[in-house]
């Protein structure tokens, strides 16, 4: 079995849910694929199932992210491997319950692995990648980024998190052949929400997206050369022109003195 033309690539939360759906999309199109999560049976068995279906070389890497030694592990493998061209962080930990009402460090693994894992890896790819002269990073963030009000918090947070810094080292580093891409899924029917306990139950069905729906949109923004990729957004000209709104902000975001509409700022 010889190694595929089209590179390796390393997705982690392979397991089950988003993770999952890339790692069969991407073996769909040749890729060679790292499988990371912290099942080791659950990835063996896709491994397997991979490899048989598409004769791609499939490897399994158990890690758990939320932890430094894993997170680690997997960042020196994507340094010293000169075969990985595509990182996708599929890896995610959802909230369980509101905000307030319980201990504050119920959400230390949500966090350690939504942010912290994200961008130990995301950095550690972007220096390899710019160093072999190109690689593509897929970062998996959610639609609840533009819109804070409607969700958990802390869960905001971090993928508010994901999204920024999936823009900022787009501008940052993307000269050096870095290709970036921050994925805003809605609701999408995965194990994350059995995890927190929620039901999608009471959801209408037409707010629920697939899994493999979700990423035959990304993999088609990625082709287009999207930066940012929601799938369920009927108009792109929405995102233009919501952008466009954003850097309008720009030139007023750092004076000398307050606006005027704060009153005087003479000295009393």
């Amino acid at each position: 079995m010889t190694s595929s033309p089209h590179g390796t690539a390393l997705v982690t939360g392979a397991s089950s849910g988003i993770g999952a759906a890339y790692a069969a999309a991407l073996a769909r199109r040749g890729h060679d694929l790292i499988l990371v999560a912290r099942d080791r049976a659950r990835l063996a068995d896709a491994a397997a199932r991979l490899s048989g279906e598409t004769g791609i070389r499939v490897e399994i890497l158990p890690a758990d992210l939320t932890l430094g030694a894993d997170r680690d592990a997997v960042s020196r493998r994507l340094a010293a491997d000169a075969a990985i061209r595509l990182l996708v962080n599929a890896a995610g930990l959802g909230p369980s319950g509101p905000a307030l009402g319980g201990a504050p460090e119920r959400y230390d693994a949500m966090v350690a692995l939504n942010v912290v894992a994200l961008q130990h890896l995301t950095l550690a790819a972007a220096e390899a990648f710019a160093a072999r002269g190109g690689g593509t990073i897929v970062n998996l963030g959610s639609v609840v980024a533009l819109v804070p009000e409607r969700f958990n918090a802390p869960y905001v947070a971090t993928k508010a998190y994901v999204l920024a810094l999936t823009q900022a080292l787009a501008s940052e580093v993307g000269g050096k052949g870095v290709r970036f891409q921050a994925v805003l899924p809605g609701i999408t029917r995965t194990e994350i929400f059995e995890r927190a306990g929620a039901d999608l139950s009471g959801i209408p069905a037409a707010m629920i997206m697939e899994a493999d729906d979700l990423v035959r949109a990304a993999l088609a923004g990625l082709d287009a050369g999207e930066l940012v990729t929601i799938p369920s957004l009927p108009e792109a000209a929405d995102w233009q022109a919501f952008e466009a709104a954003r850097l309008r902000l720009a030139p007023n975001l750092s004076h000398k003195r307050p606006a005027a509409r704060y009153g005087s700022t003479a000295a009393a």
